[in-house]
């Protein structure tokens, strides 16, 4: 039984074979390179006859006020992108579940879903022109209104908010999709049991529709926990400038800065090392959490 077993199995196990190569040659094998961090690193002598330092390159980075403002930005940006995440597709999810009319909900569900799609170097050209200081529409009509305009990419106390918000606009119809598959998920019985005791739309939504929807919400927020050091280095990389450096460098800019702009290789990797080391932890305790509270394990 179990040879016959095998043999039905094998070419599922054959089909993993291609997969498991990629990840061995871009997954792992580059993590060879983190020896860069405890050495200084000369490209001409490769990563096994550069001088070893040991931990002199953290040293260095742990006394930049550099490293705790960059830091600083990240967490802070990745929180705000996270809530931003989170809320922004629900509460549309929500809204979009009350529409009648298909059509016109399908249309809404395309058209917030394309940017999705869209890459950050696309997104960025838009924005530039549409947050523009001098012709874009938003401080057109903000003149419009009477008030100055307003150099969003250019002011370092806009900056993360632009950030944030755009990151938002973006993403936010991928997450109303997840939102809206949950809902539809939900037993009817349950609206119409609510219908029968008087409830509202508005009541069924509050004591039905959320509460089905809450494990859903639970597991997405916990996992998002793992990525509060990614802040998005291809938004910020495409958007940012050293005008907005103070509140919009984050871990990843950063050390593409130092490690390839100034040639800072074992510093860059230090950091680098120092991101993935707080990264594990914080995604070893989101699946935790998305165990304990919402019942998902991976194995």
């Amino acid at each position: 039984m179990r040879r016959r077993n095998w043999r039905l199995e094998m070419p599922l196990h054959l089909m993993l074979v291609p997969g498991i190569i990629v990840v061995l040659l871009f997954s792992y094998g580059p993590m060879v390179g983190v020896v860069i961090a405890f050495e200084n690193f000369i490209p001409v002598k490769g990563m096994f006859r550069s001088e070893w330092v040991g931990l002199e390159h953290f040293k260095y980075i742990y006394h930049l006020s550099e490293t705790r403002e960059v830091l600083r930005n990240t967490v802070f940006i990745a929180l705000m992108k996270m809530i931003g995440g989170l809320v922004a597709p629900l509460v549309t999810a929500l809204l979009l579940n009350e529409v009648m009319k298909k059509y016109y909900k399908r249309a809404i569900q395309t058209i917030i879903y394309m940017p999705h799609f869209m890459s950050w170097v696309i997104m960025a050209g838009i924005l530039l022109d549409v947050l523009s200081p001098t012709s874009g529409i938003v401080n057109q009509f903000i003149a419009w209104l009477g008030f100055d305009k307003v150099f969003f990419l250019g002011n370092d106390k806009w900056f993360p908010y632009v950030l944030v918000v755009t990151d938002v606009l973006k993403e936010f119809g991928f997450g109303t999709v997840v939102y809206l598959a949950a809902i539809t998920a939900v037993n009817p019985s349950l609206y119409e049991a609510a219908v029968l005791d008087g409830a509202n739309r508005w009541k069924q939504t509050l004591h039905v529709t959320i509460p089905a929807i809450i494990p859903i919400t639970i597991l997405l927020t916990t996992l998002a926990l793992g990525n509060v050091l990614n802040a998005g280095f291809d938004q910020v990389f495409n958007l940012y400038n050293p005008s907005v450096y103070s509140t919009g460098d984050i871990l990843d800019t950063y050390v593409y800065r130092i490690g390839l702009a100034s040639a800072q290789y074992g510093v860059a990797t230090a950091v680098g090392l120092f991101k993935s080391a707080i990264s594990l932890v914080l995604i070893s305790l989101s699946y935790f959490l998305a165990y304990r509270f919402a019942n998902y394990r991976i194995f």
